[in-house]
């Protein structure tokens, strides 16, 4: 029995035989095209899109309605696939002489480049896809036929692209294991919408796992058993008794409130990339949605989307979600993004360039696009602005003074939007913690966001192996940090959500709540278990372990201390969990 451990992105576990996909490279030759068969070439390479587009479209009638973020996906591929920018640019290749396959290789190398240099990984993620599209569309030109899934088995890949899954049966999938991948990979998303146990980035899997050979994975642990022995299949029974039995508990306190032993109360809301989440948020209970993300609506294009189509888009998110609020944060792309559109220079260092609320305000067209859409989109239920990258006052207050000029622009044109509408700010950089006092008096609320607060806090890239051990949560400045701009916020009389991976990892409740923040907001599925263990805790204890931690001097100290009194609190609320 051989043992490999990944990353678990998705709950469950799976015993059945391996089904292996080998890395399948986009292997294309150049070739020459005579100036009298150019445009037959083009013909060849509409007809194989069309042909793709197809393919997907079954794809996506196979898939149930209420897996919105695996519709997502397929959605977003046949977006792409049917984009006339992506034919456009293959076909200015092919008039210059070239064969469509090495044309569609070409535009997908200067996409790799536009992708690679996003500053969230979400969104450096769907370059993954793609390549996937690309791959299908090249498979369509030679006339490949898609291959059928396997029966009863688990997936073993480099990584899974929408290509890889077009024609995988959900029921026939017993698990996910793939040597590539995050959090926020495809895999990942397909995974936890479908419910199908899912190990990322588990390194030597394709040279440990031979196609046939008996896998028992658990997507929890990241734990991958090759050849298990009987006595590791029966306890992988075991555990997979026990986690149908937690799923089911899970679901029954979803509408039940995030209340502690004592009365305190923390809303918990969603995160969201898609509005096709949106289903998958009210399953697990979420108070609303904390944080949706709208660089999706930017990404991948060659102009920007108009205010129609961004107002048609927060209007169905904001219906869905009724009553409960939807905070919409504005664009929180960098400026390389959309060098050529507005030509901006390159950047080399975008994460601290000209992004997010600098770049809105440099941009100032894009920006009132955006914030019209959303201003108009408030009509139809409850909707906050929040501003990313905020540094100071004075930054804020510029975007502020534009929401109130497009109000006026609005109320002349006859569109009705909330002229109350709530607009606050997220902290992320150290500036706006020393400034947050001042701050709190102009905003209406904050919303602290963990990811970058702490690596702009700390000094470090979390993408960067070679120093991302000492990314820590933990650390006593950051905690101070959070502190500070609480104590801040609620002197000024407004709340404060956090909407980081903090939010989300249970090590984190107890301090949190210690450290008073109103809100939390994380990915629906962490909704459920978040909201049970904040029910089992004192928020007296909590406050008074924060007011120690915050003494401390060092993040092992502050760890020790954690453990010392919620240990085996968590120990036991885990264990609870899995074997009530």
């Amino acid at each position: 029995m051989k043992t490999l451990r990944g990353l678990g992105v998705s709950a469950g576990v799976a015993v059945g035989p391996a089904h292996v996909i080998f890395p399948g490279h986009i292997k294309v030759t150049r070739t020459r095209i005579p100036p009298e068969e150019i445009e037959e070439e083009i013909r060849r390479l509409r007809q194989a899109m069309e042909t793709t587009a197809r393919n997907i479209r079954r794809a996506q009638e196979r898939i149930p309605e209420n897996m919105g973020e695996v519709r997502a996906i397929f959605e977003a591929q046949r977006f792409l696939v049917e984009d006339p920018s992506l034919v456009a640019e293959a076909s200015e290749i092919i008039r210059q002489g070239f064969n469509a396959e090495w044309a569609l290789l070409k535009v997908l190398r200067r996409y790799q480049k536009i992708f690679s240099e996003l500053p969230d990984a979400y969104f450096r993620e769907r370059f993954r896809d793609l390549e996937g599209l690309v791959e299908m569309i090249i498979g369509a030109l030679r006339g490949e036929k898609p291959l059928g899934g396997p029966e009863r088995a688990i997936i073993v890949a480099r990584d899974l692209s929408p290509a890889d899954t077009i024609n995988l049966r959900p029921e026939n999938t017993l698990a996910f294991v793939t040597e590539a991948g995050s959090r926020t990979s495809h895999t990942a998303i397909v995974a936890r919408s479908l419910g199908i146990p899912a190990v990322v980035a588990a390194k030597g899997a394709l040279e440990e796992i031979s196609p046939g050979d008996l896998l028992a994975v658990d997507g929890t642990t990241g734990e991958i058993f090759v050849d298990p022995d009987p006595e590791t299949i029966r306890e992988f029974e075991q555990r997979e008794r026990r986690f149908r039995k937690l799923q089911s508990r899970l679901h029954q306190v979803a509408d039940l409130p995030a209340v502690t032993r004592d009365g305190r109360r923390v809303v918990l809301r969603a995160n969201l990339d898609l509005p096709e989440e949106i289903p998958y948020a009210r399953e697990y209970g979420a108070e609303g949605v904390g944080l949706f993300r709208t660089e999706y609506l930017y990404v991948a294009r060659e102009d920007l989307p108009p205010e129609e189509l961004l107002f048609e888009t927060y209007r169905q998110v904001v219906e869905a979600v009724a009553p409960h609020p939807v905070t919409i944060r504005t664009l929180d792309l960098g400026g390389d993004k959309f060098a050529s559109v507005l030509n901006l220079p390159r950047e080399i260092n975008p994460a601290l360039g000209l992004r997010a609320i600098r770049l809105c305000l440099r941009e100032e067209a894009l920006f009132r696009t955006q914030l019209r859409a959303i201003l108009r989109a408030s009509a139809y239920g409850k909707v906050k602005i929040m501003f990313p990258m905020i540094s100071g006052v004075t930054e804020f207050l510029r975007a502020r003074n534009l929401v109130e000029e497009i109000k006026q622009e609005l109320a002349q044109e006859g569109h009705p939007f909330d002229p109350e509408i709530p607009v606050g700010a997220m902290i992320e950089v150290p500036s706006a913690v020393a400034m947050a006092d001042l701050l709190a008096k102009e905003a209406d609320f904050f919303s602290i966001g963990t990811n970058d607060l702490i690596q702009y806090t700390l000094a470090i890239d979390r993408g960067n192996q070679e120093v991302s051990e000492l990314y820590e949560p933990l650390h006593p400045a950051v905690l101070r940090f959070i502190w500070t701009t609480v104590e801040a916020a609620h002197r000024a009389g407004i709340p404060v959500a956090m909407c980081g991976e903090m939010a989300g990892e249970l090590l984190y409740i107890p301090v949190l709540v210690g450290l008073d923040l109103d809100e939390l907001s994380m990915p629906p599925q962490s909704i459920p278990e978040v909201k049970l263990f904040i029910r089992e805790l004192s928020y007296r204890q909590c406050r008074q372990v924060v007011e120690k931690l915050l003494r401390l001097t060092c993040q092992d100290e502050v760890r020790e201390a954690l453990a010392e009194v919620f240990g085996p609190q968590l120990q036991r609320f885990s264990k609870s969990l899995w074997f009530e």
